[in-house]
């Protein structure tokens, strides 16, 4: 079993909780967005404790950062991956399915037009499909900050990330339109939405004095490719809102960036 952890750590000094939460769900693949932490401070809080030291694998640009207790030789990135915002790493442990990780940090709805992220969702695909063709299988996992929600039309268009709700779409045959294939995505994060469910509503909250306005938000997101969904196991997919001695919420149950970040964790594992 491969257990991964992703946060936006919205460019904080938060490497004691990162460490707290590595520690506790025995993290093996940690994966952090808008990250100003050097390497060697993350390090040094990551390895103070026993068992497998985490290492520090390619990581050239600071919107995306991957520790792993794995040698780094088994994280390999792709040739096609040299983007500021998404990085597509080939894992390939000793004697279990290789499989294909990437990590996305979209552009914010602050700074692009939903059009805008539309259009992008579509060039990612097309870079994940052409990795896939490369490796020559599409056990493919996508994970990150994608600062849309799981309804939106970068999420859910055929040739965008083609993200559905359930296992059983997920498990059709790639749909045929104008001619052209496209193979979907599973998206799991449809049932951690709203408040009818274990954990919070959502990952990010925003609010101001507009007509219109979600309050939560699932910016933060697990896609799997139906190869990979024998490995995955629903329940095992958490948002986290606390380390264990801290907690990541406000007095009103929000993300509190004061103490942690504006956004919260994810956390999953495949069973390799």
């Amino acid at each position: 079993m491969t257990t991964f952890l992703f946060w936006n750590i919205n460019q904080k000094p938060r490497e004691r909780l990162i460490a707290n939460l590595a520690v506790k769900h025995e993290v093996d693949v940690l994966m952090l967005a808008e990250c100003v932490i050097t390497s060697g401070v993350m390090l040094k809080a990551l390895n103070q404790g026993r068992g497998a030291q985490f290492h520090l694998p390619d990581s050239p640009h600071h919107k995306l950062v991957i520790y792993t207790r794995f040698p780094r030789r088994f994280l390999e990135t792709r040739e096609n991956s040299k983007h500021p915002r998404f990085t597509i790493r080939h894992l390939r442990l000793p004697e279990r399915p290789d499989l294909l990780l990437v990590v996305v940090h979209s552009p914010s709805k602050r700074n692009w037009k939903e059009e805008s992220q539309a259009f992008e969702c579509r060039e990612l695909a097309a870079d994940i499909r052409k990795a896939e063709e490369e490796v020559g299988h599409t056990r493919t996992v996508l994970v990150g900050d994608l600062n849309m929600n799981p309804f939106e039309g970068g999420m859910i268009a055929a040739n965008g990330l083609h993200a559905v709700m359930t296992r059983d779409v997920a498990l059709k045959r790639p749909r045929m339109i104008q001619a052209r294939r496209y193979p979907f995505f599973y998206n799991p994060m449809w049932g951690h939405f709203g408040d009818a469910t274990e954990g919070p509503p959502g990952t990010y909250y925003f609010e101001r004095a507009e007509q219109a306005i979600f309050f939560w938000n699932m910016f933060d997101q697990v896609l799997l490719r139906p190869d990979l969904l024998p490995y995955f196991r629903n329940e095992e997919l958490k948002i986290l809102t606390e380390d264990g001695t801290t907690s990541f919420l406000s007095a009103r149950g929000l993300p509190d960036a004061s103490v942690a970040s504006d956004h919260l964790p994810i956390l999953f594992k495949l069973h390799l």
